[in-house]
């Protein structure tokens, strides 16, 4: 068993980092304050080829895993951007990941290169306001006529459609009760997001306001049959494959919050004077920070177990959900303790730990909260019986 970093993940840390750079904690500053979408970091990113990073290389990608993919999204969220920066490219690093598995040669050769080079912008219609975690009561319905289906729904939560040009939609195509279980006859869409059949209603929300949050309204969208990926009614398992992946991306940035906050108090602890002594120099002080930096290293550990496993091959949703709960609450627990180290000044926004904590917030409600992670292990660990 071997711990150290590998010379192309070092590389990949660096050259991301230095991607970043112009982009500093002033400027995702001003973005939580004028709500814009970080137009300008996107389009570094999409021209430094980090868009497409796990994507197969004939499509345009790099052709990496989501080992790779969760330093990427570690490292951008440790220079201070946060979710608002990682949330910005989130789908095109694994998003469309269904596509990769399930759909056609033509739709790969389609849809894949203008996601990896950033000319395409995409967002993710899964979530629905009556049903929440449970995918397979979805309501939003999808009707055959002809060559193409016809789109009536409700959905929520929907990142970046303020911006996007297509939709991975979620529908179901067969009624509940003809199916033979609740899993079956749901089908997976990839299409254009036409603004007049689809109503994006921006959602106003506590943080990570640069990346819009959207309730939509579908009216009679059609949808051509050669955009449904995969098969009829097997959308459910396809958006299945793309959850383990999603799970260990968020780990990677609710460590990397976690990483920067906790950097942030050990500077101001060790400037900070008050009775004639550093504040770093008082247990109270240093012990909660110590115990962030356990917790995040762990949890670090258990992201990247789960991203080996993936990339693998092998079974990981047990890793996956682990990781996904274990660095949500060491990242909430870092940016908290941040923000009380700085005491009042913690408080302001300049300082940026309280920006850190609004965002962290994120990693422990999405794209699964902990009760149903604890429920999942619960029963496929310990064998106790399913309590919902």
């Amino acid at each position: 068993m071997n711990f150290e970093i590998t010379e192309q993940e070092r590389a990949i840390r660096e050259a991301v980092l230095q991607t970043c750079s112009p982009f500093t904690e002033d400027y995702w500053l001003a973005r939580d304050a004028d709500e814009a979408f970080p137009d300008e970091f996107y389009d570094a990113m999409a021209k430094a080829g980090w868009l497409g990073i796990a994507m197969p290389e004939a499509y345009g990608g790099s052709g990496l895993g989501v080992s790779e993919a969760s330093i990427l999204m570690q490292t951008v969220a440790e220079t201070g951007a946060c979710m608002s920066g990682a949330s910005s490219i989130h789908i095109n690093i694994f998003g469309l990941m269904p596509i990769v598995v399930f759909g056609t040669e033509e739709q790969k050769k389609r849809f894949l290169p203008p996601i990896i080079d950033g000319s395409m912008r995409s967002c993710f219609g899964v979530t629905e306001p009556n049903t929440g975690l449970n995918t397979t009561q979805l309501k939003t319905r999808a009707v055959k006529k002809g060559d193409h289906y016809v789109v009536h729904g409700q959905k929520v939560w929907i990142s970046t459609a303020q911006k996007a040009n297509k939709i991975l939609l979620l529908a179901r195509t067969t009624p509940l009760e003809e199916c033979k279980s609740h899993s079956h006859g749901l089908s997976l869409f990839y299409t254009d997001l036409d603004r007049s059949k689809i109503d994006v209603r921006k959602i106003d929300k506590m943080g990570r306001h640069s990346v819009d949050s959207n309730e939509l309204f579908i009216d009679g969208l059609e949808i051509p049959v050669e955009d449904l990926i995969g098969e009829e009614g097997m959308g459910f398992k396809y958006i299945l494959h793309g959850m383990n992946p999603e799970r260990v991306l968020i780990a990677a940035e609710a460590i990397g919050i976690g990483r920067i906050a906790l950097r942030k108090a050990a500077e101001y602890s060790n400037e900070r004077i008050v009775f004639n002594r550093p504040i770093g120099q008082n247990q109270s002080i240093q012990h909660p920070l110590a115990r962030n930096w356990m917790e995040l290293e762990a949890a670090d550990l258990m992201t990247r177990k789960a991203g080996w496993l993936y990339d693998a091959g092998k079974e990981c949703g047990t890793e996956a959900n682990a990781a996904k709960y274990l660095a949500g609450e060491a990242g909430f627990r870092a940016c908290e303790q941040a923000v009380m180290t700085h005491g009042g000044f913690g408080y302001a926004r300049e300082y940026h730990v309280e920006r850190y904590l609004r965002e962290v917030l994120i990693t422990r409600i999405a794209p699964v909260s902990r009760e149903m992670i604890l429920s999942y292990v619960a029963e496929r660990v310990l064998n106790l019986k399913k309590s919902y």
